[in-house]
């Protein structure tokens, strides 16, 4: 019996799919156009052949930020532009600007408010292609409709194919009404060799149907497997393992020949499923060489638990199935385990569907690694690290990831920029503007959404607080890498907090191809997995003298870092202050004072005021003490302290309630802070 005490009922099913797509083959054509680029989305066997083109994103990222030594968290990432120039008398602003051969694959903007316009400018042309208001063209009806172009929760996104043979340009106007605007902007420079049919109005117009068709496959992502008819011949086998005949570790019968995993399902049966989707991991070999390694939730894109969502990639129901749609290609054998790192019994139900075709010489290897790093403390309104999401050295192809955070405070933890390096650069070649624009969405948005190539299957709530998972998958906007990959996430919380990051990466190899420091990092994933995880989270804030006992029931606590305002004598203890934002009059919360000294009987409270805080009405123990305190200070932000007079008092802990009753005359807001409760 092994030590992971594992039994397990495994029913596998191995296929031939009869109305596929069509086997492998090389999908680089020396001509691209927009219906091309369109094929190529929907065909699943574009991504395992060694590509044919570069990848790079233009953004707003704080052009502060010049190398790791100077200013490399800098953070104002939005409008920022390449240069201003007058077209046709109008000012206008370069978002970006290339020349070859290329197209857009991805396109993603968010403001508070849209205002201006856009202009394409193609091969050179001295009069835009396209130009509308942004909101139009991006996330908007303008190319397409969605899930091509749409909004995910504050992010717009246009993932319709913009080719172009010579050059581009894309500008906005009328920054000086508009003020803020976030964009990231992904494409492609195809190598010397690949003519591109650059796109017009009449071909935009010419292939409406057949963008209306990839969007309903989109929508279907089963049927870019399965056919349109949705038919399956099936062949296969269902298998009882014991725990005996088990011990904790069971493999597949090899799939033999030259082939392609097409699906992936599995079902997870256990008291604690919560804890069996990391504690189970899925471990696949090509070939004699492992290249998959990962907990289920996690490469299903589920993260920690059972979130039902659909994405292009992959798929979680309400009843717990998860399915896999990556194609895995291979030349002699396929195996697959399981492996169950947890010590409690745990039932695996599982189908796999594959196709013979033929193995070339550009074809790629699947691979899905997973790491997790516990305990990150946070600084503060500052970057605090760059978090590398994988370090791979060879040539491949990266198509996505799923990142999973546990946050202990509802303040935002994702204002960090992605970071790739391609081939050693010295400088990344994509450099972002924040993590959730990287997943697609915008403003720390806590609310469910789903797409093809982006999702939110979690966030646990309230706020940012608790599990969140974000996944982004990528098709046309897949980064090509000959000789290395370097991707990096900068952990930048509001709040000093301690944070856990976990992330499962999706990357084609060409054979050799492998992550850095392979072999000392196995080991720790391994361990990883065996950490008890929970999907239900109490929100807790502490201080040195007081903890949150009581959330409110509108707004965000969290923990606010004060140094940035402590000058002129203002002090804050611990430079820290429990921070209330966003609350309703009458609204409260209670916070738990440990170890109330004897004979004491007046509180002394450390509070902050400034411009946009409120009016207060405290409360010891359920009983009002004292009148109301207004924090509102015109000038500045203050360190103040207040008293108030208690009859009772007693050595064991004690519960000061703060109610939100109003705000002065000249508040702009109802804010509340408290950074000490101290006795005398």
């Amino acid at each position: 019996m092994s030590k992971f005490g594992l039994t397990t009922r495994c029913m596998t099913i191995f296929a031939f799919a009869l109305l596929f797509l069509g086997a492998v083959r090389p999908v680089w054509s020396t001509t691209v156009s927009l219906s091309s680029l369109l094929d190529e989305m929907t065909d699943r066997t574009a991504l395992v052949s060694k590509s044919n083109y570069v990848s790079f994103q233009a953004s707003s990222y704080d052009r502060a930020a010049k190398s790791p030594e100077e200013n490399w968290f800098a953070n104002n990432d939005t409008s920022q532009f390449i240069r201003e120039e007058t077209n046709s008398g109008r000012k206008e602003w370069v978002l970006m600007e290339a020349d070859g051969s290329g197209t857009i694959t991805r396109w993603w903007i968010t403001a508070p408010h849209y205002k201006n316009n856009f202009y394409i400018y193609i091969d050179g042309a001295s009069e835009p292609t396209f130009e509308g208001k942004i909101d139009d063209i991006v996330g908007g009806f303008f190319f397409a409709e969605a899930p091509l172009s749409e909004t995910s929760s504050g992010g717009r996104n246009l993932y319709l194919p913009l080719p172009f043979s010579k050059s581009i340009k894309i500008t906005c106007d009328q920054m000086e009404e508009q003020k803020n605007l976030y964009y990231q902007i992904n494409y492609r420079i195809y190598d010397t060799g690949v003519t591109v049919e650059s796109i017009t109005q009449e071909i935009l117009t010419e292939q409406k149907d057949k963008i209306s068709f990839v969007n309903s496959i989109l929508r279907d992502p089963e049927r870019s497997i399965w056919g349109l008819t949705g038919e399956r011949e099936l062949q296969g086998y269902t298998r009882h393992i014991n725990s005996e005949e088990l011990v904790g570790l069971f493999e597949t019968h090899s799939i033999y020949g030259s082939g392609a995993i097409t699906e992936i399902e599995v079902k997870l049966t256990a008291d604690d499923v919560v804890q069996a989707t990391r504690n189970v991991v899925l471990s696949i070999s090509f070939d004699g060489e492992e290249t998959v390694w990962a907990p289920i939730g996690e490469f299903f894109g589920s993260g920690v638990g059972i979130n039902p969502y659909e994405s292009w990639y992959a798929k979680v129901t309400k009843d717990g199935v998860m399915k896999s749609f990556w194609r895995m290609p291979f030349k002699k054998e396929a195996k697959i385990s399981f492996i169950n790192y947890g010590d409690q019994n745990v039932d695996v139900d599982y189908k796999v569907y594959y196709e013979k075709t033929p193995w070339t010489d550009k074809t790629m290897y699947f691979h899905a690694n997973w790491r997790q790093e516990r305990g990150i403390q946070t600084l503060g309104g500052a970057g605090t690290k760059d978090w590398n999401y994988a370090s791979i050295l060879g040539g491949g192809l990266y198509v996505g990831d799923v990142l999973s955070i546990v946050n202990p405070v509802e303040a935002w933890w994702g204002e960090g920029d992605e970071k790739i390096f391609v081939d050693g650069e010295s400088f990344p070649s994509h450099f972002g503007t924040g993590t959730e624009d990287y997943y697609g969405y915008a403003w720390g948005s806590p609310l469910f959404f789903e797409s093809p190539f982006h999702a939110q299957p979690r966030c646990e709530g309230p706020g940012n607080f608790g599990n969140t998972t974000n996944l982004r998958f990528r098709v046309l906007d897949g980064v090509p890498f000959t000789k290395s990959l370097k991707f990096d996430m900068e952990v930048w919380h509001w709040n000093d907090v301690i944070i856990d990051y976990a992330v499962t990466t999706f990357w084609y190899g060409l054979p050799g191809s492998k992550l850095i420091n392979s072999d000392s990092y196995r080991e720790k994933v391994e361990d990883e997995t065996q950490e008890p995880v929970l999907y239900n989270h109490k929100l807790t804030l502490k201080l040195s003298t007081c903890e949150l006992e009581t959330n409110p029931a509108s707004g965000q606590v969290a923990i606010q870092r004060m140094t940035g305002f402590e000058k002129d004598g203002n002090r804050w203890r611990d430079s820290k202050q429990i921070w209330w934002r966003d609350g309703k009059l009458g609204d409260s919360l209670s916070l738990k004072t440990p170890n109330v000294p004897s004979g004491k009987n007046t509180i002394i409270l450390g509070v902050t005021c400034a411009v946009d805080y409120g009016i207060a009405q405290f409360y010891w123990n359920g009983k009002e003490i004292g009148e109301p305190v207004d924090f509102f200070n015109a000038d500045s932000v203050i360190h103040r302290t207040v008293k108030f007079h208690v009859n009772e008092t007693s050595e064991e802990d004690g519960v000061l309630t703060v109610k939100l009753v109003g705000k002065n005359s000249s508040s702009t807001g109802e804010m509340l802070g408290i950074d000490f409760v101290d006795w005398e």
